[in-house]
């Protein structure tokens, strides 16, 4: 992973991603040089047979004195000679094409692997402020269906485009070797070509960047409804979601058709300017032949270069559509490569000791996108102590857990563990000494063990099913089918609330770090979940330093320190009893609040 992120700080080169693969390329470029010598020697056999055999007449030049020397001058040694030289080209551009076209899959599909590798690590390790701005549809589109256009194009026109070119320099050689003036002819039509190739092909990229952006943006729509299927289904929103859809959709469409409608005018134009070419060709060596400047087999050589010379030319026009796509592609997986994580470590950042615990915060600021979020908190939790944050929703309790693992850094202010800065340490080293329990649980498609093991692959069987039991888990994990190794469905929809929570609960357990941060781990669980839930948070909080955001305050009773935060600052601190007598105090206000409505509930349910 060194080398990704070296390559990523220098930025990401095609002739870097094509480095590791130079041995393959030089085949390749061997295998090509022999396609164009197959080439340029297929129509040679011919002439030689109309020259030689069916003319009767005897050539001049070096490769017919070799004829002469090889096989005489008899026409059915000649024919006998012609035939053979047919099967051994044939041979060579069997062979040759063969080794091109494998060198260049193999080539293309390593490419693509190293780039997604590269990108998608790269995705990882970006800051949280960049994931919540970007849309995951969009990089789902940059690590795929972009990535794959850069394959496409290595794998069927990166070389090809070498064979045109080559096949090109060489026959108009031998053209002009042959007679010069025709050649001109026949190459009149070539900067009008190319003139013609060039213009659209700007064109057509830009197209096709504005098909990539809406693309982007259909998948971004999907991947949020099928994320959210269960809420669509609740409010009956399924119409108003396929229209959405419809409308990016017909985006795209539109988008794609006038992306096609540059594409399909450049191979037609190509073809007619291709065909006055051909036409000036016949014409001239039809005068010259009649002139006896030419013979047969010289128009017929020059007739078949001709229609290979344009194929080339054509193969590049339709090449550039595969090159527009693979680079837009590429720059678009470029913006994400350029992109400097914001949460960085610094160059002489520290591998973090085994921690002891404690944890300060030292007249802390933050701002989101220039909002200010919290300002001049300052707290301390000591080592193996349960601290708790209340307060009303959007005052800043999760943005304070969400500094200590460094998942932001502070705008103003020090956080310290056990004395050290956490700036000072790797984010790695940092995390790995941390465990969470989250509101929203989120469990991976796949079996039990692999989401209680998540934390730490390397767990025994032994210590899964311990930390399973632990969590109040191992009751409803031994009533599956399979029991652990039972498969619970992505984000673990076979599960409940409380279930998925006891799997969280035992994942935390088995990572058995000193520092825990459970954010509002009991919401939305029923009273007999709840209780389970709780059962395994003190047995997972035992000798711990615990840092509990609670909106339930009858969980946070025993809590060493209980934090109230509103406006993202601290405005009350001490232990349940302590800030429950201040009358006006605002942890007293939502206490009151909080038992009230459930003693109102309670009420209810009894009539």
């Amino acid at each position: 992973m060194a080398s990704d992120s070296n390559r990523i700080q220098r930025g990401l080169t095609i002739v870097q991603l094509l480095k590791p693969h130079r041995r393959s390329l030089w085949l390749g470029l061997l295998a090509i040089c022999g396609e164009s010598i197959a080439d340029l020697l297929e129509p040679w056999p011919l002439k030689i047979v109309l020259d030689n055999v069916i003319a009767h007449k005897v050539s001049h030049g070096w490769l017919f004195a070799v004829i002469r020397r090889t096989v005489g001058t008899a026409p059915h040694q000649i024919l006998i000679f012609a035939c053979v030289s047919v099967g051994l080209i044939t041979l060579l551009n069997a062979v040759c094409t063969y080794y091109e076209k494998f060198i260049t899959t193999s080539v293309g599909q390593w490419v693509t692997h190293d780039l997604r590798r590269t990108l998608y690590s790269h995705v990882q390790r970006l800051s949280l402020a960049y994931h919540d701005q970007k849309k995951t549809g969009d990089l789902i589109s940059r690590v795929t269906s972009d990535i794959d256009s850069v394959q496409t194009f290595i794998v069927s026109g990166l070389l090809s485009i070498l064979v045109d070119v080559i096949t090109l320099a060489g026959m108009i050689g031998v053209m002009f070797y042959v007679n010069w003036r025709f050649t001109l002819v026949a190459l009149a039509v070539v900067p009008i070509l190319f003139a013609i190739v060039y213009s659209y092909t700007r064109r057509v990229k830009k197209a096709s960047r504005e098909v990539r952006k809406h693309e982007g943006k259909l998948l971004s729509v999907v991947q949020e409804v099928l994320g959210s299927i269960r809420v669509v289904k609740a409010f009956a929103r399924e119409n108003y979601e396929v229209q959405r859809l419809e409308g990016e959709s017909l985006e795209t469409v539109e988008a794609a058709l006038k992306a096609r409608a540059l594409k399909a005018r450049l191979v037609p134009i190509v073809n007619v300017v291709t065909a006055g070419g051909v036409c000036a060709v016949l014409y001239f060596g039809g005068n010259s032949a009649l002139r006896n400047g030419l013979t047969a087999g010289s128009i017929v050589l020059f007739l078949s270069y001709i229609s290979k010379m344009y194929k080339p030319m054509q193969d590049i026009s339709k090449i550039m559509d595969s090159y527009s796509k693979a680079d837009v592609g590429y720059e678009r997986i470029q913006e994400i490569i350029s992109v400097k994580d914001q949460m960085r470590d610094a160059p002489d950042a520290g591998r973090a000791p085994a921690f002891k615990g404690r944890i300060d915060f030292d007249n802390v600021d933050f701002s989101y996108d220039e909002q200010p979020i919290l300002r001049d908190v300052t707290l301390h939790i000591e080592a193996g102590t349960s601290v708790a944050l209340v307060g009303p929703t959007g005052s800043g309790k999760t943005t304070i857990a969400n500094l200590i693992a460094r998942f932001y850094d502070p705008t103003a202010g020090t956080i310290k563990i056990d004395g050290i800065d956490v700036r000072t340490l790797t984010q790695k080293s940092l995390r790995d000494q941390m465990s969470f329990v989250l509101q929203d649980t989120v469990l991976f498609s796949g079996s039990i063990w692999d989401n209680i093991a998540y934390g730490k692959p390397e767990a025994s069987h032994l210590e899964i099913a311990k930390a399973a039991e632990m969590a109040n888990a191992l009751e409803f994990i031994e009533k599956l089918p399979g029991r652990f190794g039972a498969e619970i469905g992505e984000r673990g929809v076979t599960l409940s609330g409380g279930q998925r929570q006891r799997i969280a609960i035992a994942r935390a357990i088995i990572r058995n770090s000193p520092i825990l941060i459970l954010d509002e781990p009991s919401s939305g669980l029923d009273a007999s979940s709840e209780q389970l839930v709780f059962e395994a948070m003190d047995r997972l909080m035992k000798g711990r330093t615990s840092l509990v955001i609670a909106h339930r305050l009858s969980t946070i009773r025993n809590a060493a320190c209980i934090y109230v935060v509103k406006d993202g600052q601290i405005v009350e601190s001490g232990v349940h009893d302590e800030l429950l007598s201040k009358e006006d105090g605002i942890y007293r206000q939502l206490h009151d609040i909080q038992f009230n409505t459930d003693e109102a509930a309670a009420m209810q349910v009894a009539v």
